[in-house]
């Protein structure tokens, strides 16, 4: 289970995170939210341990993160991290050799090698473009690559930075059903995103944050219904909640959902 208690972190003498309790096991996907330089990334790389808290703590497994690079090591193969550029990521020019380049690094024997690079792109349906050099590719392939990097992993948690940003509708859907897909084999998934709407469809759970703060937390529908919280954060409701909201429409996750529940409305 990764978690964090009464988490706090500074940059010189700013402090940017404010005594932050996270449970990120009580559900499959779970989002953050909050307008720039409310914490999100800052709290990302305190997750990965790439930033040490000031005071509380990142907990696994219940016990605090322990820091020696052994410790490290071990933590970022249970916990992985995409970040919202994939350039960060990649880099060989080849697709299979960079999914592959951290468990070689790892001395994993080939064959396991092999095994996990098929599940990873098979997961981000990536088979299409797996042959094209690295060059070629767009920016949201170059995200699934990026994500099938982390997946061969086979780590409890996945961390996704804006995982939607620079999309098109097109990769926005493929993006949500990678999503979907990674859930379903047991693992845990973290997005940090101003995508609202994505956030509202795909979590079970929403953390949203202000200034470094958790000002609230809960289902998706019940912590976007909250519209004077949402505008005090700097954010808007998902335009399926503003429906409810605002027109009586049924409460949907998705649009499909939604036109569903009025067909079976008119027709009664």
């Amino acid at each position: 289970m990764l978690a964090t208690h009464n988490l706090s972190f500074s940059y010189q003498d700013e402090t940017v995170l404010h005594d932050l309790t996270f449970d990120f096991g009580r559900c499959a996907v779970t989002g953050i939210v909050g307008e720039n330089g409310c914490g999100k990334s800052t709290l990302f790389m305190n997750l990965n341990g790439v930033l040490r808290p000031n005071s509380g703590a990142v907990l696994w497994q219940g016990k605090p993160l322990n820091y020696s690079k052994a410790g490290l090591i071990e933590h970022r193969q249970r916990v992985t991290t995409v970040f919202q550029d994939p350039e960060q990521q990649i880099f060989y020019t080849d697709i299979d050799s960079d999914i592959a380049f951290s468990l070689r690094n790892l001395g994993v024997n080939e064959a396991e090698i092999t095994r996990r690079v098929e599940h990873a792109i098979e997961l981000v349906d990536a088979q299409s473009f797996r042959h094209k050099p690295i060059q070629y590719l767009s920016h949201g392939q170059k995200k699934r690559v990026a994500i099938a990097g982390a997946l061969v992993m086979e780590a409890d948690y996945l961390l996704l930075d804006e995982p939607t940003a620079g999309l098109d509708p097109s990769g926005r859907q493929q993006m949500i059903e990678i999503i979907a897909r990674i859930a379903t084999q047991g693992k845990h998934v973290v997005i940090s995103s101003h995508d609202i709407d994505l956030i509202y469809e795909v979590c079970d759970g929403v953390y949203v944050m202000n200034r470094g703060k958790i000002v609230a937390q809960g289902s998706p529908g019940t912590v976007f219904s909250q519209s004077e919280m949402l505008r005090a954060a700097g954010l808007v409701q998902p335009w399926l909640v503003k429906l409810h909201s605002e027109l009586g429409f049924p409460l949907c996750k998705t649009e499909t959902q939604l036109f569903n529940a009025l067909r079976e409305t008119k027709e009664a």
